[in-house]
């Protein structure tokens, strides 16, 4: 997933939020997207679900900031 940094980066927050121990997975981000483990798959998938309702009219969505 080099070719897409912003998915990247989404995926990499996923997998830390939802896998943040070794209890819950066995190896980090990185040697997970090398190996392609199911826990980085599902962490993927999840930022590429997300990617669309994030990029959707991004003004009609209220702000925190």
């Amino acid at each position: 997933m080099q070719h897409d940094v912003c998915l990247r980066a989404a995926a990499r927050a996923i997998y830390d939020a939802c896998f943040p121990t070794e209890e819950l997975a066995p190896v980090g981000f990185d040697e997970a997207e090398r190996y392609g483990t199911i826990h980085y798959r599902r962490a993927v998938e999840a930022a590429q679900n997300a990617k669309p309702h994030l990029l959707h009219d991004r003004e009609a969505q209220p702000s925190l900031f």
